[in-house]
């Protein structure tokens, strides 16, 4: 699963990073080192482009957009729904009424440094937290798709993190991980006229696992109150799962 990660980059180098076109009228997120469900986070969708009659002109861009993380379907009663579908399973995208839709045509990318998870400790009690990220120091795309519900000015904005079985060394943390996509398939996946969803939702390439850190953080970072640079940093005399190099 993915219930917490990092993000940390200004808007201004993501819309670089992804050739993305920031929203109107947005004020800029905060660098968060602790981002937890229902927190405003940064997406990058394909905005469809109309004229000036607002009728549709087959065009479109990359807009980067801050919606809120966890999906409200638009036909949700009330936006409490949004609560429990923080992530969605790639095995049922097409099957569940609540993301099947979504996952036509509203497929986004959801920047990260890395993400958090956490292993059962075996020689004391509770579990040990590490922070996934590149060991390069790139920026993560995971796969996501987002909503739109209410109209007007009421309308909000809403995403969800795919998540997928575990690849490589991560399964030894946790059976579950979110899709992370190579730069070379941020496009397809982003392509609303495109519908063969399995075909877009392949697992991550084994090549982009081998090149991330595992690296063993403070239990800080269970406390979604704490936030700082502090949270990332790695913790002496903690190792990696053993068949992960040591890339600290």
């Amino acid at each position: 699963m993915c219930g917490r990660y990092a993000a940390t980059r200004r808007p201004e180098d993501l819309v670089v990073e992804f050739e993305a076109v920031p929203a109107e009228g947005q004020e800029p997120l905060r660098a968060d080192y602790n981002v937890a469900p229902t927190k405003d986070v940064y997406v990058v969708r394909t905005k469809r482009e109309r004229d000036p009659e607002g009728s549709p002109t087959g065009a479109g861009h990359r807009e980067l957009r801050s919606v809120r993380w966890g999906l409200v379907p638009s036909w949700a009663k009330d936006v409490s729904v949004g609560n429990r579908l923080l992530n969605a399973r790639v095995e049922s995208l097409t099957e569940k009424p609540a993301f099947r839709s979504a996952a036509r045509s509203r497929r986004c990318l959801v920047p990260a440094d890395g993400w958090y998870e956490w292993q059962r400790k075996l020689d004391s009690p509770g579990k040990q937290p590490f922070f996934i990220t590149p060991a390069d120091g790139s920026v993560l795309a995971m796969a996501g798709l987002y909503e739109v519900w209410g109209k007007g000015e009421d309308r909000l904005y809403t995403c969800t993190v795919v998540t997928a079985p575990a690849v490589g060394a991560l399964a030894e943390i946790h059976d579950r991980m979110p899709l992370v996509l190579p730069r070379e398939r941020w496009a397809d996946w982003l392509d609303p006229a495109r519908d063969d969803v399995e075909a877009l939702a392949e697992p991550t390439p084994p090549s982009l696992v081998e090149g991330l850190e595992l690296r063993p953080v403070s239990p800080a970072v269970n406390n979604v109150r704490n936030n700082g640079a502090e949270l990332v940093a790695r913790v002496e005399g903690t190792s990696a799962p053993a068949d992960q190099p040591a890339l600290f």
